[in-house]
């Protein structure tokens, strides 16, 4: 049996030695190698569209997919037979996102973006140092007492809201279902119309899918007050980018930090680029899976005694 890893990442290949299963790289943006194509496990790391397509088409003995993305929508997308198993990446980027959203949430409060524009032109931006007030209500400029809601309750959020706890904000979560979940209560959607209101930061990170498409529309956005955050860390689709910028050019919201975008790059002529209070991070807060290899190998274990695999799709 054969195992193809991609080139794409620095793995821990010995760790995954020694079940019997013989292990080759190959590289993601190529068509894979006519000697592999008989492979019965692929390791999916940001694979090119055509790489996909052609393993769909030719690797006939093709078992199981493990993706090292959380929402593996290319792998999905590359016209796969049903038959074969795809796991995702799930848990590999808890901890990257969550830092990301943590510092996206620092800079949204204290707007380091602001103070660095000030720097680049040599100037001195004394409206945002000196004496401040403490915890005005109507500016969210600390994570002290601060609301902050976070929408799309899996283990990246499990992850973000201690460290929001620690620094002394009230969080509490969004899902698809209400119960309370490591000490946050997390409510169903249906109260998102009580909760938006009041918030002083709302943190999406909610997965790319047809449900979820534009799940914060310009409905939802005029509920949030006028100080109030938008962070985004899920999927760009999940927010209406034209709602999104009419509301800050209206001065509706406070601002928005944003890492994900419906189409990425995002395109030159964005709004978003030029809106006020609006901080672009370039998909930046995965990318890394870590420690993937106990992943690949709790997974692979469990392939060769035909047990369920973990983030099964």
């Amino acid at each position: 049996m054969k195992l193809l890893y991609p080139t794409s990442l620095k793995l821990d290949v010995p760790s995954l030695e020694g079940f019997g299963v013989t292990l080759h790289p190959y590289d993601v943006k190529a068509t894979i190698p006519d000697d592999l194509i008989d492979a019965e496990v692929l390791v999916a790391w940001t694979n090119s569209a055509d790489n996909l397509k052609d393993a769909a088409a030719r690797m006939k003995n093709l078992q199981w997919i493990q993706s090292l993305a959380a929402g593996p929508n290319d792998v999905l997308n590359a016209g796969f037979d049903q038959s074969i198993r795809v796991t995702t990446g799930s848990g590999l980027h808890d901890r990257t996102v969550a830092e990301h959203a943590l510092g996206l949430l620092l800079a949204a409060a204290r707007r380091f973006d602001e103070m660095r524009d000030y720097q680049r032109q040599s100037k001195w931006p004394g409206h945002l140092g000196g004496p401040q007030p403490d915890r005005p209500r109507d500016r969210f400029t600390t994570l002290r007492d601060a609301n902050i809601l976070l929408w799309g309750y899996g283990n990246i959020a499990k992850t973000l809201a201690p460290h929001l706890t620690a620094w002394g904000a009230k969080v509490r979560g969004v899902a698809r279902s209400a119960g309370v979940r490591d000490g946050t209560e997390v409510f169903a959607e249906e109260s998102l119309g009580e909760l938006l209101p009041q918030v002083d930061a709302l943190v999406m990170i909610l997965p790319g899918s047809e449900s979820t498409k534009n799940a914060l529309n310009a409905e939802r956005l005029k509920l949030l007050p006028k100080h109030a955050w938008v962070v985004n860390v899920g999927r760009g689709t999940s927010v209406d980018e034209d709602a999104l910028v009419a509301a800050l050019e209206g001065g509706e919201i406070g601002g928005a930090a944003l890492d994900v975008f419906v189409k990425e790059p995002l395109p030159a002529e964005s709004k978003l680029y030029k809106a006020p209070n609006c901080i672009i991070s370039p998909h930046a807060a995965g990318g890394r899976p870590q420690d993937p290899e106990a992943l690949i190998a709790y997974n692979l274990r469990r392939f060769l005694a035909k047990q369920e695999l973990k983030n099964l799709i």
